[in-house]
Formats: structure tokens, C-alpha cells, sequence
């Protein structure tokens, strides 16, 4: 397979620039994979896809009437992130990560920001994830967003935005690993003479990064993975994180809480816990302070969790920064935290339940990518240019009704990486999830999902939608820069 044909169609493309040359950092893996005989590319591919099955790499469609796990599609052709674009994306990561944490501490403290006037207080209090329960809460080390997962952007001006931010239980890393694992199985010489950074030690930073939170005084922390189960959506990833840091996967049914703090049941008694990294939602968590109706939490968790008995990870509440009407005001966060103009810029927003901002959106509704403030995995999206006048209608009806549960976007021309169609390439739309964990520092893992919109055109790259993932490769400082 050959890139001859090859057509970056007016898109900002990550391999080739405007004139269709390849770019200095991607010369290496185009002259690889051009120089392999006539249909191993694709014989490639197909045992990548084999792979995956056999390694269990699957994930569930919620409402799926067939029920069934699914691959998460894998393309072959990776996406290069050069040493300068890490270095500016690293450093904006890390400052806007320091913002957020300082938000949602002053949020459930001293409401600074508000009182202050940089934000509306009517935004953040009706936010359907604040959490009046968490006021007055001391997370270990002052840290509320352990693990975020942001999405990024880059536009046909070649910069990154920030599209949205995910701090409350962010999914998706196992496949970054899994992603490097399959590639270097099936097609090793393709990382020949290029200085790619590796991204395998992050469930040792991540376990690293649990241990530093534990309640003062554990010399080794039992550290545990809390899941809602085998029918969630992200199960895979869950067992699969667990397995590679070596602690405990457990649902809520197998801990318990009493006056002397969390304990875990094992088949020679009970064990203590310090550690929690929880992959359920806040309002399963403890059927004590949230829903009482959960099935899936530990009745008395918070208890613990408020008198310092346990730690964790990502802290409750911190769900209050996740909000899609919120993120719009995290570069007013940076300036007030920080100090300082951020450093990665938002997408450009439109919050609906301003009035002018309201009106222009309803305008405009088939030129805007409007979106609901808590919805996620590419639900509750109104893409305008690719929407029907029916969908427009009924989205006017929302929005009108609800005003503060929507925003607005321009359509961004999303960067695009040569991918693996049939037995050619075609440009395909991305994003960039990189991941970032905060105990006593804050690491940037080199790399992260990159999605790909798999479908022609399509500018939803979410698994859910039929997006699938490339492997990213962040190169380290030397001569292909």
C-alpha cells in the first residue's frame, strides 16, 4: 500500500503538510510501511484484530439490543506527537489540571471564585454534579482530580483546544497500552530508528500515585479497584488496570464499613482497605449520603472517607469541574488560580443559558455543535451540519426548555491521520485523550487515545458512535524534530 494517492483534502493532516510532502518526524514510518510487499499491511491488520479478541481488549454499547462485546477498532497507522507539540501540551495539561483541583477546593470551601464575581454562583450550585455533601471535605494532600482524562483538539490552524475535560471517572487508558502492545507485537519493525517515548509504566505511576494518598501512618496501603460490575461498559478496563497494578478488583458487595474504617472480605477474614480507585459514579457510591437506592456502593463510605479512614481516588464532587457549561470558565479559573494566561485554550463556547448567546445559537443551530452539559460517549450531540431540520427543531425545543443544560461550539476542522481503509488510506478526523495523574506531583503520560472518527466524514470519533483508536507516538527530543 502505497501513500501516492493520498489526499489530505484541505484538513490539517499530522503526517503530511499543505503540499502533500510528508512531515520531517514521519518520513521513517512512511518509507516502512510503503517498503512491505503487496497486502502484508493488511495481513497486518487482520492479526490485529485477532489480537485484540483473544486478549479480551472488548467493550459494551449501553442499549445495544444484541448485547454483546465489542473490539474497539484498531488502526495500524500510528499519530506522531513531535517533542515541541508534548512540551506545550504537557505544560498545559499540567497548569490546567493545578486550576481545576484549586476550583473544586474552593468550591466545597471558601467559594472565592464566586464571591469574587469571576464565575456566576447560579452555574456551579446547579450543576447536576456539585455535591453539597462533599463541603468541608479534605481530600489527602488537597487533591480532588487524581486521574483526568482531557480531550484535545487540533483545528486547521494547527494549534490544540482543549475540547472537554473528564475528572470524574475517566476510561479509556487501557487501550493506550493495549494500543502500544498489539503494534509492537504484530509490526515491530515499524518503531525502527524512531525515538518513541513509552507509555507501559503507567500503572506503576498510577499505583504509585494511590500509595501516596493513603491515610498517614500505612507503611504499605492496601490499595483496591472498585467496579460496578461485569456489565459496565469499561469492565475490561477496569480488570485490566487492576491486574497490571496487582491489587483487588472488588465490587461494592465485597467491603464493608464499621467505626474503625473500610475492610474488604476475603476468604480468611477481613482485610483492611486505605485505597480506593473508584470507578463509580458519585451518586452510587454510598447509599448513606447519595442515592439510596444503589446497589452498587458501600453503605458508609463516606463516613469513612469524611473521618480519614480510607482515601479516594477520583475524590467525590469533583464532578462540579466536568460540567460543559463550567468548562467554559476554566480559562477565568487559570487566570485566578494561576496567575496566568492558559496555556491551551478552550474551545470557543456559547453558553445557552445566556440570552444573546441563546438566540445566536438558535440561529445558527445548522453551522454549531451544540452539546448537553452532563451527557457523554458522543450522546446528547447535535452535530449541525451533518443534522436533519427535524433534529435541529427538536434540539431549538430543548434548549429553550433547558437552557443551562446546553452549550455551543463552532464545527472545528478536526486534524486528520492517514488511515487504513480497504486497501488504501483516507484521512480520518481525531482527537487526542492524553492522561494525567495528580498525588504528590502531576505526571503527564506520554502519549494518550487518540480516537479516530472511523466513519468518513464523521467528525464523533466515541467508541460508542463506531469510532475507533490509533497507537500515539510521542517522540522523544532528537534529530526528527
Amino acid at each position: 500500500m502505497q501513500f501516492s494517492a493520498y489526499d489530505t483534502q484541505g484538513f490539517y493532516d499530522e503526517m503530511f503538510d499543505d503540499a502533500g510532502r510528508p512531515r520531517s518526524y514521519a518520513r521513517l514510518l512512511l518509507e516502512t510501511v510503503e517498503g512491505l510487499s503487496d497486502g502484508q499491511l493488511l495481513r497486518y491488520k487482520h492479526a490485529a484484530e485477532r489480537l485484540l479478541l483473544q486478549m479480551g481488549i472488548t467493550f459494551n454499547v449501553y442499549g445495544d439490543s444484541a448485547g454483546k462485546e465489542r473490539i474497539f477498532p484498531f488502526d495500524l497507522i500510528p499519530r506522531i506527537v513531535p517533542a515541541e507539540d508534548w512540551d506545550h501540551i504537557e505544560r498545559g495539561l499540567q497548569q490546567r489540571v493545578h486550576a481545576l483541583n484549586a476550583f473544586i477546593d474552593d468550591i466545597y470551601h471558601e467559594q472565592k471564585i464566586l464571591k469574587d464575581g469571576v464565575i456566576p454562583p447560579d452555574v456551579v450550585l446547579s450543576a447536576a454534579s456539585y455535591r453539597q455533601q462533599c463541603h468541608g471535605l479534605n481530600p489527602p494532600r488537597g487533591v480532588w482530580c487524581h486521574i483526568t482524562g482531557t480531550d484535545l483538539v487540533r483545528d486547521r490552524d494547527a494549534n490544540y483546544y482543549v475540547l472537554e475535560d473528564n475528572l470524574r471517572v475517566p476510561s479509556g487508558v487501557s487501550y493506550v497500552l493495549e494500543n502500544r502492545e498489539v503494534l509492537k507485537r504484530i509490526f515491530p519493525g515499524v518503531f525502527e530508528g524512531l525515538p518513541v517515548r513509552p507509555v507501559n509504566e503507567y500503572p506503576g505511576r498510577l499505583l504509585d500515585m494511590l500509595e501516596a494518598i493513603a491515610p498517614a501512618g500505612d507503611v504499605r496501603p492496601r490499595v483496591v479497584l472498585l467496579t460496578p460490575g461485569i456489565h459496565n461498559s469499561a469492565y475490561f478496563e477496569h480488570s485490566f488496570l487492576a491486574q497490571q497494578m496487582g491489587v483487588q478488583l472488588v465490587e461494592g458487595r465485597d467491603l464493608l464499613v464499621d467505626s474503625h474504617g473500610v475492610f474488604m472480605r476475603t476468604t480468611k477474614g477481613l482485610e483492611r482497605v486505605d485505597v480506593i480507585y473508584r470507578r463509580i459514579d458519585d451518586d452510587f457510591l454510598d447509599p448513606e449520603a447519595f442515592r439510596a437506592d444503589s446497589l452498587l456502593g458501600v453503605k458508609g463510605l463516606m463516613r469513612a472517607y469524611r473521618d480519614g479512614q480510607v482515601a479516594l481516588a477520583n475524590a467525590p464532587g469533583n464532578g462540579v469541574a466536568d460540567d460543559k457549561v463550567i468548562y467554559a470558565y476554566v480559562p477565568d479559573m487559570i487566570r485566578y488560580y494561576e496567575g496566568a494566561d492558559p496555556i491551551l485554550p478552550n474551545v470557543p463556547t456559547y453558553l445557552c443559558w445566556r440570552d444573546s448567546d441563546r438566540s445566536y445559537v438558535l440561529e445558527h443551530l445548522d453551522q454549531l455543535v451544540v452539546k448537553a452539559a452532563n451527557e457523554s460517549g458522543g450522546y446528547g450531540m447535535l452535530v449541525g451540519p451533518h443534522s436533519t431540520k427535524q433534529q435541529q427543531a427538536d434540539f431549538a425545543e430543548k434548549i429553550r426548555a433547558n437552557p443551562r443544560n446546553y452549550i455551543a461550539q463552532p464545527t472545528l476542522s478536526l486534524s486528520r491521520v492517514p488511515t487504513i481503509v480497504d486497501d488504501h488510506f483516507e484521512g480520518r478526523h481525531v482527537d487526542l485523550r492524553p492522561y494525567v495523574l495528580y498525588g504528590k506531583e502531576i505526571y503527564v503520560v506520554p502519549g494518550g487515545l487518540t480516537r479516530v472518527a472511523m466513519t468518513k466524514g464523521s467528525l464523533v470519533v466515541n467508541s460508542s458512535q463506531g469510532g475507533g483508536s490509533k497507537d500515539t507516538w510521542v517522540l522523544s527530543k532528537g534529530d526528527l524534530q
